[in-house]
Order: structure tokens, then sequence, then C-alpha cells
């Protein structure tokens, strides 16, 4: 039983199939790559490389990057990631609301965090990616585990896609240098995102990219309506965006 519970299955970043060790340990500290069974190709080479070079990677949007990252490690930082980004984000909405108070004073930033209408953008921006994700898993769940008898593992897919927001990371230089980003540079970084979140659905389905495509895209739909929707409530923000 503690022999089942400890034993940990991996996945091929090649094609993606089960695999039960990454690396095999010999004695005298020798370790050598497993081979997989199906495609002939080292499960995950990205044992043996840099912490940098796999971010390189991740950030080139390779599928075997996301795969070592989704499948191989035992990466949880996606609920902090989550937040993290969505305070930019908010900050970013709060400064855009109130363009034209602008202070050189650096304690304004302890001052806007006191603010409700900062607070009420955390959960737009909260709401929106809710909408979001929401959205991606309904549509795949409907398509994949409905209409064609397969299985969605929901959990992993939401860590997946939260984890591919991490081009939301971009958004601190806009926070540091407040009023001189623009409108390109904001769609260039949603790009990057969806871009990231469509390889990741590809690596956790493995699912063809037409497919992870339609799914970001109805997501992103869903993202918009809710944003709509909010600002027709009579207590929501005025002249905000959507990121």
């Amino acid at each position: 039983m503690d022999e089942k519970m400890e034993k940990k299955t991996f996945r091929c970043v090649e094609c993606n199939e089960v695999a039960t060790e990454l690396h095999r340990d010999y004695r005298n500290g020798i370790l050598k790559i497993t081979i997989c069974d199906s495609c002939h190709k080292p499960v995950d080479k990205y044992i043996e490389y840099d912490p940098v070079i796999i971010l390189i990677d991740a950030i080139l949007c390779k599928t075997q990057a996301f795969g070592h990252i989704l499948f191989n490690t035992s990466l949880n930082i996606h609920w902090k990631l989550c937040v993290f980004c969505l305070l930019c984000e908010a900050y970013l909405r709060w400064s855009e609301l109130h363009s034209s108070e602008q202070s050189s004073d650096p304690a304004d930033l302890i001052r806007y965090t006191k603010e409700w209408e900062f607070y009420g953008m955390f959960g737009l921006a909260a709401l929106e990616l809710s909408a979001f994700c929401g959205g991606v898993l309904l549509f795949l769940w409907v398509w994949v585990a409905r209409l064609q008898g397969g299985t969605v593992e929901a959990s992993l897919l939401l860590r997946a896609l939260l984890l591919s927001c991490y081009g939301k990371v971009l958004l601190i230089p806009v926070v540091i240098w407040e009023h001189d980003y623009s409108l390109l540079c904001l769609s260039l970084i949603k790009l990057f995102v969806l871009t990231s979140n469509s390889q990741a659905v590809r690596v956790i389905l493995n699912c063809s990219r037409r497919l992870s495509l339609v799914a970001v895209c109805l997501g992103l739909l869903s993202e918009s309506v809710t944003a709509q929707a909010c600002k027709r409530l009579p207590w929501s923000f005025q002249d905000t965006w959507m990121f």
C-alpha cells in the first residue's frame, strides 16, 4: 500500500505517454535518463537542463517545456502567481481610472491600496479570469468528456491555465513606469498569455492546436461578455479596460 502511494507517474515530454520514472539511479552516483518505450526518446530531457534554459523554452511556448513543468515537476505556485498578477492588473486599472490625478510621491502607492476602488478593480479582474477559466473548462468538458467520451482532469487543467498566465508578470514594468505604457504593449502581452494558455491546453489534453485555440477563444469570449456585463451594472467603475 505504501509502495503504491509513493509511486508517481510522469509523462514523456515528446509523445505525452505515461512513464514510471525519469531516470535510473545506478551505484556510484551514476544517473541514466529513461528512454520512452513509445517514441524511443528521452522521457524528459529537461531534468538535465538549467532552470534558465527551461524558462527560455517556456517563454518560446515549446510544448516539451510545458510538459516538463506541468507533469514532471511539483511546481505549485499557480495560486500565488495568480494573485500577484491580479494585483498588478488591478493597480493598472486603478491608475487608468485616475489617470488625471498624477503624483510623484512614492507614498501614494500605500494610499492607493486604501482605496476601495482598487479592491473593486481586483475583484473585477478576478471575476474576468474566473470567467475565462470557466469558459475553457466548460467547453473542454462538453467536447472531450461528453461528445468524445474522454476524460478531463479539471484540477490539472486549471493549474495549467493559471501557470500559463505567467506572461502577465510582464505587467510589472508597466506598473513601475506608470503612464509610459501603450495599448500595443498591453495587446502583445495579452496575445502572449493566450498563446501560452493554448499550449498548456494542448499539453494537458494531448490534443490538436485547433481544439486548444477554439477553447481559448471561447474562454476569451466568456471573459469579454463578463467584462461588458460588469460595466452595465450601476455600481461598476467606468472607463476601465479589460486586460
